[in-house]
């Protein structure tokens, strides 16, 4: 019974992808990696949460409170929270500048507001080595969940059929197929996770009966020194670029501002769920204390406690959760590859190349994890570690003109080394996230060879002083897309078109 609902609900997402082909109206490249930027606020919503709670809100954030106490709780809830707030008024920046610079991915970002190629080539890189340990965390994922399956499947035959099954929703038809998975997604997620927590409250007859063994562990429960400065430290770094990085190329995808600012008000409702999975955590610390692997204690959990068709719906929805963050990432890591570290892959009208990418990216990143068996957490905060140094670039397209180029590219080759230099030797200064370091390192040398360095500043203002120059005419640069086309709308006139803007006008 469990495999036959985990895969009649695999077969059914599918089946979704499938049938958004059918409201296709731009093809080629920018079809695939950002849907024409024709999706409504509402489609935003599903795709942009469906990068923030991704398998490891199911599976990892269990498993952390499973293996090192509360402290692993705080941190994860408390970024996403913090992040919905800073979201709020910087995701609309977001879209404003991949409006105005015509962007498709974040290092289009970077070239369209200061020019400068090194600076796109470093963000291209270091979004790149960011990418490939958030697709192995999810691929870690995928394994512990299938393997709890209690099926005769080996662990290359999970990973390469997850891999066609991530490269099938993007195959299909890009980003708008990954956009309506994500809402199948978040309907069985959602529903696995209520299932699951309530039935572990009701084998410890009531809340306090999920508290009462750990009560008398105190570092299961509280968090103090150490672990506090670990965990507030990674609250504010984590959610400072909460919307600058992952989740950017889905906003460039929506149809406006204010759309983006209507699906960031609701996305805090998904926090609901976060209670549930914490007596999931604690119930498997009372009643199932010695797992080899912390990762499987929600779904241990869910094994022991409920009857079999809760088991394989918790399962696809953790399934499901993985495998849409899988498709999202491939998208991310063909439109980089292809448009900023090798351009001349996007000189082409046909996605062929852009798909062939996707590909290769999902089987690489499938063989790496065959290679990894830490705690899932790990590889979270080595990503958004990576990522956490762009922010002042970003901060720069939108607030600060007089941040230079030259200066920023020195900064995330800074942050960048910090942040490999701490992940491989594990040293943690002063128990802080070591991406704060990193970033704080980053910053320093900006403002610092900003300051020496003579030119290199963009000629362009911040988006957030631009509102009336962007918006104001947005009217004027509205124009269907045709089908079989690459075009996109032309920017407002006295707006600067460059970057991505370029590359699709030489493709033109």
């Amino acid at each position: 019974m469990i495999a036959v609902v985990f895969f009649s609900i695999i077969a059914l997402s599918i089946g979704v992808a499938l049938a958004a082909r059918r409201g296709v109206t731009t093809r080629g490249p920018l079809g695939t990696l950002i849907a024409g930027r024709s999706l409504p606020g509402w489609l935003i919503f599903f795709l942009a949460v469906g990068e923030i709670y991704s398998v490891g809100t199911m599976l990892g954030f269990p498993g952390g409170i499973y293996a090192k106490g509360a402290s692993y709780g705080v941190w994860f809830i408390g970024y996403i929270l913090l992040g919905y707030v800073f979201g709020y008024f910087l995701a609309p920046l977001v879209w404003r500048a991949g409006k105005v610079y015509n962007a498709v991915t974040v290092p289009d970002v970077m070239y369209g507001h200061y020019k400068n190629r090194l600076l796109e080539k470093l963000a291209a890189f270091t979004f790149v080595l960011a990418l490939i340990p958030w697709a192995v965390f999810q691929f870690v994922g995928l394994q512990t969940v299938l393997s709890g399956l209690g099926l005769p499947l080996s662990r290359l035959g999970i990973i390469v059929g997850s891999a066609v099954i991530a490269f099938l929703y993007v195959a299909i038809s890009g980003m708008r197929s990954t956009a309506f998975v994500a809402i199948v997604k978040d309907l069985f997620m959602f529903l696995g996770i209520t299932l699951a927590g309530i039935v572990a409250v009701i084998a410890a007859k009531g809340i306090p009966g999920i508290f009462e063994e750990v009560a008398t562990r105190p570092d299961m429960t509280t968090v103090t020194g150490g672990a506090l400065i670990f965990a507030m430290s990674t609250i504010f770094v984590q959610s400072i670029q909460f919307y600058l990085t992952f989740p950017a190329q889905f906003l460039f995808a929506a149809k406006s501002e204010s759309s983006i600012k209507k699906s960031v008000i609701w996305m805090p409702l998904y926090m609901l769920m976060y209670p549930l999975l914490v007596f999931a955590a604690y119930y498997g610390i009372s009643h199932a204390p010695n797992l080899s692997n912390p990762d499987d204690v929600f779904l241990a959990v869910t094994r022991d406690l409920a009857p079999e068709w809760i088991v394989g719906l918790v399962a696809a929805g953790a399934g499901l959760s993985a495998l849409i963050v899988l498709a999202g990432n491939s998208l991310m890591f063909g439109g980089v590859l292809t448009r900023n570290l090798v351009p001349t892959l996007s000189k082409s009208k046909s996605s062929h190349s852009v798909k062939l990418v996707m590909g290769l990216f999902l089987v690489f990143t499938a063989t790496l994890s065959t290679f990894t068996s830490s705690i899932m957490l790990t590889f979270l905060n080595l990503a958004l570690a990576l990522t956490a140094q762009l922010v002042p670039a970003w901060f720069g397209v939108m607030f600060f003109r007089r941040f230079k180029a030259p200066a920023l590219s020195a900064g995330i080759v800074v942050g960048c080394t910090l942040v490999t230099f701490f992940y491989f030797t594990k040293l943690v200064p002063g128990n802080l996230n070591t991406g704060l370091i990193s970033l704080a390192a980053n910053l320093s040398v900006v403002i610092l060879l900003s300051l020496i360095f003579k030119g290199g500043t963009s000629q362009h203002m911040p988006v957030a002083m631009r509102a009336k120059d962007i918006l104001g005419k947005a009217a004027e640069s509205k124009k269907p897309v045709h089908e079989g086309s690459d075009e996109v709308p032309v920017a407002p006139a006295g707006v600067t078109v460059s970057g991505a803007g370029r590359a699709i006008n030489e493709e033109g």
